[in-house]
């Protein structure tokens, strides 16, 4: 029986994005504006850190619920379900003070909106590997990102600047309709193929690990797991732009715009104009040269003039790049993954690439303490190109223990 096709199947792109907002908006609501706004009200560096931490914890381990999403009711009825929470629980921070005594609540409420929000991510990724063509891999990973990264302008800059030119209570108002909105999309999206699925819960728990662990175990799966814990492309360098600003003699209103809504409309486009690239290309090449492109960038801001003008140009320019690296990844993560028990393979892959964000955030600060910003700039480089040679190694022995394994057989 052929798939019904759903009015407005020319605009899926626009409905992919709308899926990926809410985990945007969460961690932007979260990191940027209720923390800015609990730093003014005298909450501590320390326990707003701790909050971010909170907020920023689902979304290392959502791989682990997401067979919940493949094996029980339907997909498009957890976007629906976690979307409505999420929008609630962001819209419910609105009407609690701002004030130290009120942290705890804050924190059980941010942790609560960003674990529903893991959850429209899981199901948007099943939705979106379903609905897309071996060639769209590549744009629906520039969709996936656009929409990440939109959501993060949406929930850090718009709701702060909400929360500094309105009433308070109407930016986790705001934001929150946002995310109960994006469930429109669902109108116009079909729901994802069943035959992973057995009569029982645990028959379909026991098919979903099967076809995680095939993905796994397979050549390519194995080697895009690998790929995805190297520090190519993870633009880990842009988390530390205000510890260089001053090198730069960046006022704190440039660093704000363009390390806020600005930078991320940049790395908005990017990331669309490099899904566009991955489906022109090998896909896995397409990642690997925008990483090169990154490490670029970073090597040329070091070598500018310390002006401000400078550091605008290059941090926009650095987003941007980024967007095409983010792109890359997901691309990858699409074409690899195929259909099936899609929202649960997807979930690994993407979240075992939190790890390189990681490190190649701590070697950059370490580059930057030993050597300064020019340090930190060539760590970054460094790291990106590193990333991509040991890659380029590992495929190409696979591939030659591959060909005589075939040849002796």
């Amino acid at each position: 029986m052929a798939e019904r096709v759903l009015p407005g199947a020319r605009l899926r792109p626009v409905f992919y994005i709308m899926l990926f907002l809410p985990m945007g908006i969460t961690n932007g609501y979260a990191v940027v504006s209720l923390a800015y706004l609990l730093s003014q009200a005298g909450v501590s560096v320390g326990a707003i850190a701790a909050l971010v931490g909170l907020s920023l914890l689902p979304q290392t381990w959502r791989a682990v619920w997401a067979p919940l999403v493949d094996a029980t009711l339907s997909v498009r009825g957890w976007y629906l379900i976690s979307a409505v929470t999420s929008g609630l629980l962001m819209a419910a921070t609105a009407f609690v003070p701002i004030k130290s005594g009120n942290l705890g609540i804050f924190e059980a409420l941010c942790f609560g909106f960003s674990f529903t929000a893991t959850l429209t991510t899981i199901a948007g990724s099943s939705l979106m590997a379903h609905g897309t063509t071996e060639e769209e891999k590549g744009r629906a990973g520039g969709w996936s990102q656009a929409g990440n990264l939109g959501g993060t302008g949406l929930g850090g800059g718009i709701g702060l600047w909400l929360a500094q030119h309105a009433p308070l209570w109407m930016s986790g108002t705001a934001l929150g309709i946002i995310c109960i909105a994006t469930s429109l999309a669902l109108l116009f999206l079909n729901e994802p193929s069943r035959a992973h699925r057995a009569s029982s819960f645990f028959g379909s728990l026991a098919n979903v690990g099967r076809e995680c662990w095939a993905l796994l175990t397979s050549r390519n799966g194995g080697l895009v797991f690998f790929l995805m814990l190297l520090p190519i492309g993870v633009g880990a360098a842009q988390n530390l732009w205000s510890a260089v600003a001053n090198d730069w003699h960046a006022s704190a209103d440039a660093v704000a715009l363009v390390n806020g809504v600005l930078g991320g409309v940049m790395a908005m486009i990017g990331s669309l104009i490099g899904g566009w690239i991955c489906d022109l290309m090998d896909r896995k090449t397409a990642y690997g040269l925008f990483a090169v492109v990154i490490a670029i960038c970073a090597v040329l801001m070091a070598l500018s003039p310390r002006t401000q003008t400078m550091f605008v140009v290059y941090v926009l320019i650095y987003a941007f790049i980024t967007g095409f690296c983010y792109a890359g990844y997901a691309a990858v993560v699409f074409e690899t993954i195929g259909k099936g028990a899609a929202a649960t393979k997807a979930n690994i892959l993407s979240g075992i690439s939190n790890v390189p964000l990681i490190y190649a955030g701590i070697f950059d600060g370490w580059g930057h303490d030993r050597w300064g910003s020019n340090g930190l700039l060539y760590t970054d480089a460094a790291l990106s190109i590193a990333g991509v040679m040991v890659f380029i190694a590992v495929a190409l022995t696979v591939r030659m223990l591959a060909a005589r394994t075939t040849a002796a057989a």
